[in-house]
């Protein structure tokens, strides 16, 4: 496996999980808020700031996620090719 086809599945990689976080933050998270929380406070009896605090930390971890997993690779697979 060459260095070059990894960094461009890193970089696919990178785009795609980008791509996710947006239609999380906007689709599900910000457009839709007040009917996700009316479902998942059935199921979890959580309150909003509960649940805003869950949504924000996942949408975060998962941003730290791709940089760390995906980017910082990338970078580094560039510099160095």
């Amino acid at each position: 496996m060459s260095i070059e086809l990894v960094r461009n599945a890193l970089l696919w990689c990178t785009v795609i999980n980008f791509a996710l976080l947006a239609l999380w933050s906007l689709l599900l998270y910000v457009l839709p808020h007040e009917w996700l929380y009316r479902i998942l406070r059935r199921w979890c009896h959580l309150t909003a700031e509960q649940f805003d605090t869950a949504n924000l930390a996942g949408i975060v971890l998962y941003k730290v996620g791709i940089i760390l997993f995906n980017l910082v690779p990338y970078i580094a697979l560039r510099i160095v090719g």
